[in-house]
């Protein structure tokens, strides 16, 4: 741990007399998933296989992130920490309703689990604090809502099951137990189905503002495509996919989708055009709010 602070001390350090403040900083990434992954799925060091060994790296990253936390605190008392990891819901499958309570620990316990320890409110003895727990970035994605598997990543839900919830609520969820500014961190669609998603995703979101929730921004992922984890071909989930040509990578953007994000950044009024200072412009968040009220987008299941 002193390790991982003298370097997020560094971090800072470097970074505050180079970019003008507000600073934001994310400890540690997505803590729950590579606990997940590198813990008990074995898709990452260390390569673990077992579920003690997935709560026992979790435990590790927390403790990491919260003493990065405070290092980085120690530099500029004023930085914003945004803690990140994806938002789920587990359900059991139909045949197997004695699979239910693991989901649903899964979905009400497991979620936030990372978040609770920063936040204090379990294992005390990792040095969470309520004060750490600053902004909560919750990343979306349609197979996040899935089918309990006992071993194994689970099945995401297909499209059109019955089980999946809006995304609106599952947001609820989160603002009613941190009461904390929210963004969503990550969130893309897949192939032609990218400007569908965002719509969904914006709506829903619209949706969780005007219910009161403070969610501040959406934030997509990647910008550029991106290849499989496993199979390495391309996912087709970036604003621009990636074509071969002449030996190298072009960049190709997928209109649908730009079409898609320069709408809503016009019915949000924001800019749609670079600038030479992004700092300009800034967010104003009652654009936002009214745009909610005005549009009056309302939480559904269809998620395409």
């Amino acid at each position: 741990m002193a390790r991982f602070a003298a370097y997020c001390r560094a971090a800072a350090s470097y970074v505050l007399p180079r970019v003008r403040g507000p600073h934001f900083f994310t400890p540690v990434n997505e803590i729950t998933f590579f606990s997940y992954c590198a813990g008990e799925w074995g898709w990452a060091a260390p390569y673990r296989r077992s579920r003690a060994e997935r709560m026992r790296l979790r435990v590790a990253l927390c403790r990491a992130a919260i003493a990065g936390a405070r290092a980085i605190r120690e530099v500029d008392p004023q930085a914003r920490l945004v803690h990140i990891d994806p938002l789920v819901r587990v359900v059991a499958p139909r045949d197997r309703p004695d699979q239910a309570e693991a989901a649903r620990h899964e979905t009400e316990v497991d979620t936030f689990l990372a978040w609770d320890i920063i936040a204090g409110r379990a294992h005390p003895e990792c040095g969470g604090a309520p004060e750490l727990l600053d902004i909560v970035g919750a990343n979306v994605y349609s197979f996040g809502q899935m089918e309990y598997r006992e071993s194994g990543p689970h099945a995401p839900l297909p499209p059109g099951d019955e089980r999946i919830a809006p995304l609106c609520d599952m947001l609820g969820t989160v603002w009613e137990r941190y009461r904390r500014p929210m963004i969503i961190g990550e969130t893309s669609g897949l192939g032609h189905g990218r400007a569908d998603w965002l719509r969904d995703v914006m709506g829903e979101s619209l949706a969780a503002v005007r219910r009161g929730m403070d969610l501040q921004g959406i934030c997509l992922f990647p910008a550029v495509d991106m290849p499989d984890w496993h199979t390495g071909e391309w996912v087709n989930n970036g604003i621009c996919d990636l074509a071969e040509q002449d030996g190298d990578l072009k960049r190709v953007p997928h209109q649908p989708y730009v079409d898609e994000l320069r709408r809503w950044q016009k019915a949000l009024n924001r800019v749609t055009e670079l600038d030479a200072d992004p700092f300009s412009d800034p967010v104003e968040l009652q654009d936002v709010v009214d745009a909610a009220h005005r549009l009056d987008t309302q939480p559904d299941k269809d998620w395409h």
